[in-house]
């Protein structure tokens, strides 16, 4: 796509599953540098480096542990250094971190995975998108879930209701931002087949999920990746605070 030649994307998450799908995607499709972030899995982002640069694009690897207010502060001061000027901000970094019914969840799981999956997203957008404004252009992606639309599964209560305010989040700045050259917009992914889930779910939970979807499928990262390069589209131009639900039919609204 023409209209992202010259621009620069920050992906966080960048390192596997969806991020690392659109962090390529971006790069193949004119992005002519990708800054991915990473929480742990170094080796899975210096791999997606490499497949950024064979798209031709500039790859640049933050790593940062987003659950911490230590590490968020870290990876802005290290990003104002990096890339002071980001055109599409894709805030992918999140996890359900641990399954915790109510009874068993802890005040530090809680901030754990709001740091992670709300926080984090709070004030990077804050600290990326003075230099939009200044250019009166620029993109935010967030990701939500389909957990923040049905509660979630068993022991993912949290993680559901930080996917909800990331929703909220969205719909408040897309009317603040819009007005000034922003588009800001949201996916939100049913169950994807990648290591989310191999991590925090199972077979079984899985194949009731494929049984319960019309499509009868699990999705892809790339299907995620293709929404969000939409999204960064001008064909997208008018699409604001949106949330879209990306499922095969699992979940329609």
């Amino acid at each position: 796509m023409s209209e992202l030649a010259g621009k620069t994307a920050l992906v966080t998450g960048a390192s596997r599953g969806i991020g690392a799908a659109t962090a390529v995607a971006l790069a193949k499709n004119g992005a002519a540098r990708v800054v991915l972030h990473y929480g742990n899995h170094r080796p899975g982002a210096e791999e997606v480096a490499t497949a950024v640069r064979a798209a031709g694009a500039h790859a640049d690897i933050l790593g940062a542990d987003l659950t911490s207010d230590e590490g968020i502060s870290a990876f802005i001061g290290e990003l104002r250094s990096v890339a002071p000027h980001v055109d599409i901000l894709v805030n992918n970094a999140g996890s359900l971190v641990k399954r915790a019914k109510l009874l068993e969840a802890t005040p530090e799981l809680y901030d754990e995975i709001f740091n992670l999956n709300v926080k984090s997203v709070l004030l990077i957008t804050q600290a990326v998108v003075p230099s939009m404004i200044a250019k009166g252009d620029g993109v935010v992606i967030n990701l939500s879930s389909i957990a923040a639309r049905n509660g979630g599964g068993p022991g993912a209560t949290i993680y559901a209701s930080a996917k909800a305010a990331i929703a909220a989040f969205t719909k408040g700045w897309a009317k603040e931002l819009a007005p000034q050259g922003i588009r800001v917009n949201a996916i939100s992914p049913g169950t994807v087949d990648n290591y989310f889930h191999e991590k925090f779910s199972n077979s079984e939970i899985l194949g009731n999920v494929v049984k319960m979807t019309p499509q009868g499928r699990l999705s892809t990262n790339e299907d995620m990746a293709d929404v969000i390069l939409f999204l960064c589209s001008n064909a997208a131009r008018n699409i604001i605070g949106q949330t879209i639900e990306i499922n095969g039919g699992m979940f329609m609204v």
